[in-house]
């Protein structure tokens, strides 16, 4: 294919979406005849295509014939917070992941629950099988380990109150208190095939320059790895203060 070629754009996309960043640029509406001025488009076109974008959900018209954005643009922007979020996570997980040769996730308490939010893997670095969900299993993995280790007492007994500590493998800690004594605030957190056999996971907490734990950071490898991986924290610890620095932005 000829990179030097020129892509092919659609011409009214682009005018929807010119007009679009107009509407966007007068927070109490603006006349289509402003509308289409500022977007340097035709007034036909410029009805024709508020009336599609009306129709859309886009945009609404006010009864004194003002524009305004719709609802759906809200709808989209609070979907694409996601993915912007996404999008700034993926590398440093990535970057962890090719650094140690092993799969890197990132998880978050949220809403009194334990959310992964994102995981970097690649054929020879596999995920752990997520058999069980990481919120229904917190006891059981590194990063729920690492997590539950920053709540306070209160927090940490409410959540383990509304969730038993299964046995998942021979190695699961099932009792709170023998639990509760492997929780260490500012340390790092083991997985030693408590989640699945034939995997181990060590985390650290994500903090912002506060100080506030904002979430935590995990890797997994075959339990004979685990040692190795973590004698150096060093890669896994500057990993946690970059996305730190991403999710206080966030």
């Amino acid at each position: 294919m000829d990179e030097t070629r020129r892509p092919t754009l659609i011409a009214s996309v682009q005018r929807a979406l010119r007009l679009l960043e107009a509407v966007a640029g007068h927070p109490s509406g603006a006349p289509a005849k402003l509308l289409a001025r500022e977007a340097g488009l035709p007034l036909a076109t410029s009805y024709h295509l508020l009336r599609t974008l009306a129709h859309e959900g886009y945009v609404v018209k006010l009864p004194d014939g003002a524009w305004l954005l719709g609802a759906r643009v809200g709808e989209l922007h609070g979907r694409a917070g996601g993915q912007v979020l996404l999008g700034r996570v993926r590398p440093i997980l990535d970057d962890l992941r090719k650094s140690l040769g092993a799969a890197a996730y990132l998880a978050v308490h949220q809403d009194d629950e334990i959310r992964l939010i994102d995981v970097a893997d690649s054929p020879r670095t596999p995920r752990v099988d997520l058999w069980v969900g990481f919120d229904e299993a917190a006891h059981a993995t590194a990063i729920g380990k690492c997590l539950l280790g920053q709540l306070d007492d209160e927090s940490r007994r409410d959540y383990l109150s509304r969730h038993p500590l299964v046995s998942l493998t021979r190695n699961t800690i099932t009792e709170r208190e023998r639990l509760e004594r492997a929780l260490t605030p500012d340390g790092i957190a083991m997985d030693r095939e408590e989640y699945a056999l034939g995997t181990g996971c060590a985390a650290v907490p994500v903090t912002d320059a506060e100080g506030a734990v904002v979430g935590a950071l995990a890797v997994s490898c075959r339990p004979q790895r685990l040692g190795r991986l973590t004698a150096d924290q060093a890669p896994l610890r500057a990993a946690a203060a970059r996305m730190g620095r991403v999710l206080a932005l966030a």
